[in-house]
């Protein structure tokens, strides 16, 4: 097992979490208003889908658009252009964390500007202002307000076609994940980078102390604390690997009801449990292979048992 047991239950649960709270916010936007028929077709601040287009062309646009990100961000760590990265994820965190409020807060006068100006507050402490309790808080409602964006753009044809658009971008981003991991390794610079030289991470993450570790701190007397450094271990789950399982369970919301979207959640827990549980320590794993076996496996059992 790559992390403790308590420190892989807490990833597990914030994981859950998440989703749950994903769940609620695409539920709240396809679901509270009669004229979009099921389906998503206007989000705050100017988003949602604009037209429809064929299955091919959406799915052509998302891998440029996050090819184009990807690159964007690698070109600008080259140049060392820290600042233009931070305001980015401020900009994106800000706007993210004010869709999934407006979701969960009663009508009143001027909701959508008086909640965008508390995502601006939150999104620049969790960009400018080092605290892993606001930032792992944060997240979870930052990949939820970007899922259901993908889900009004995903899930505007027929029901067969959007499953299929789910099964095939899950299976995409899982090849796409096991090669910047195993293969290239730009997974890993990436992360790096965020951690330690922009000091900010698009994911979770939880700093923890080994069983050694605190073993030898017990013996150590106070004094001895004072100017003592520890070597400190950091469990971490990409943001990727909260957010597309997000937009698979989304779009089954949608196309198939919430029994199947559920399974979803309950088949990405179990893939993500599998990984925790068998990964080696100091090896890097790409997530969403384990995650996405999961979900389809789910998938067809609740399927069968539907029949």
């Amino acid at each position: 097992m790559k992390h403790e047991i308590k420190i892989s239950l807490l990833i597990l649960i914030i994981f859950l979490i998440a989703q749950l709270i994903s769940l609620k916010v695409i539920s709240y936007y396809a679901f509270n208003f009669e004229e979009n028929n099921q389906k998503i077709d206007k989000l705050p601040y100017g988003f949602g889908k604009d037209k429809e287009q064929s299955p091919i062309s959406a799915i052509i646009q998302i891998v440029i658009a996050f090819t184009f990100a990807v690159f964007i961000i690698l070109f600008l760590s080259e140049l060392e252009l820290d600042y233009i990265i931070k305001f980015w994820f401020f900009i994106v965190s800000s706007i993210a964390m004010a869709i999934t409020f407006i979701s969960f807060t009663p009508q009143f006068y001027f909701k959508e500007i008086v909640i965008l100006i508390g995502g601006i507050i939150l999104g620049y402490f969790k960009v400018y202002k080092k605290n892993i309790l606001l930032h792992n808080l944060t997240e979870l409602f930052v990949y939820p307000g970007i899922a259901v964006i993908f889900v009004a753009f995903l899930s505007q044809w027929s029901n067969t076609i959007n499953i299929i658009v789910a099964l095939f971008l899950l299976i995409l981003i899982s090849v796409y994940d096991m090669w910047a991991v195993w293969h290239s390794g730009i997974m890993q610079r990436m992360a790096n980078y965020h951690m330690k030289k922009l000091k900010i991470f698009p994911g979770l993450l939880v700093p923890y102390l080994s069983k050694k570790q605190k073993e030898k701190i017990k013996k150590m007397k106070k004094s001895e604390l004072k100017n003592k450094r520890f070597r400190v271990n950091i469990a971490i789950l990409g943001g990727g690997d909260f957010f597309f399982p997000m937009i698979i369970s989304g779009i089954f919301l949608i196309s198939s009801g919430i029994s199947y979207s559920i399974a979803v959640i309950i088949g990405s827990v179990i893939g993500l449990s599998i990984l925790l549980l068998f990964s080696e320590k100091k090896r890097p794993y790409p997530a969403m292979p384990f995650i996405s076996a999961g979900i389809i496996v789910a998938l067809l059992a609740n399927f069968l048992i539907s029949l």
